[in-house]
């Protein structure tokens, strides 16, 4: 884990600044899309609130059980101990989800168009929270120009691979919510995308295999988009009220967001290898 800096025995890393950064955007993002809905700006944050702190349980509890359950069985003391790495975004998914769905429910927001309103910024700051991850991809069979050096190894950015399908599906949904047939498609339109460009970064990282090709995220990535698929054709004729705004004004255009990502991205990668140049040395 690459450490910025640290202040006595209090050690500032990479994934933590681009994670809070991440976060800090995301929150922005849910809050400008829950003002153009008019829904509850309280209660949308308090949702975010839990969202993060479940998300975080969720991806400890979804690494342990998918990834490296033994080795937690014997070592149950490390259970607690995140400085040291592990974490899945899946369980991050499956455990935000389930206690934002609870949240949703208990404040009587409108379920999928909450659902809606949150993705945007979620996808976003997972685009943004991906540049700082440690856990590099698979060496590289040839010397490609873009591949980074680590211990004496190229491999692949497979953080970068990540960042940008995500980025490419959050400029998708950001498009698609102006033409949504139905409340909750963004929702699981997110779900199919994200679980998609997981699957295809999946080939170049290392997590524990079932097959000589397919991993176990590669197995979760699947059941997240059997789920979308079935959530898009259940909701498909579903009625919820919708609570809308008359002011569009409220909502950044479209052309701002653009250019937002495109140098979000350029600006992401120059620091990323300026970054991992810095600390191979």
């Amino acid at each position: 884990m690459v450490e910025l800096f640290s202040i006595g025995h209090f050690s500032i890393h990479l994934l933590s600044v681009t994670s809070a950064l991440g976060m800090i955007i995301g929150l922005l993002m849910i809050q400008k899309e829950g003002e153009r809905k008019n829904l509850d700006k309280d209660k949308l944050m308090n949702l975010s609130m839990i969202t993060v702190f479940s998300g975080i349980i969720g991806a400890r509890i979804g690494y342990i059980l998918f990834f490296n359950f033994s080795h937690y069985v014997n070592n149950p003391a490390e259970i607690i101990r995140f400085s040291q790495g592990g974490l899945s975004i899946q369980g991050a998914i499956l455990g935000g989800g389930a206690m934002a769905f609870w949240y949703i429910n208990k404040a009587q927001l409108p379920v999928w168009q909450t659902a809606d309103a949150v993705v945007p910024g979620i996808i976003l700051g997972q685009a943004i929270g991906r540049v700082g991850c440690d856990v590099f991809g698979v060496p590289m069979q040839r010397n490609w120009p873009w591949g980074v050096m680590v211990n004496g190894e190229l491999l692949h950015p497979a953080q970068l691979y990540e960042a940008g399908l995500n980025l490419l599906l959050f400029l998708y949904i950001w498009k698609k919510r102006q033409s949504a047939k139905h409340p909750g498609q963004l929702f699981f339109i997110y779900l199919i995308g994200f679980a998609v460009n997981r699957f295809i970064v999946e080939f170049f990282r290392t997590n524990p295999k079932v097959t000589d090709l397919f991993s176990i995220a590669h197995l979760l990535s699947t059941a997240l988009i059997a789920i979308g698929i079935i959530g898009l054709f259940l909701l498909k004729n579903k009625k919820e009220t919708v609570f809308s705004s008359d002011t569009e004004a409220i909502s950044l255009s479209n052309v701002l967001v653009y250019t937002f990502i495109v140098i979000g991205f350029i600006s992401a990668v120059i620091f990323y290898y300026g970054i991992h140049y810095l600390y191979s040395r």
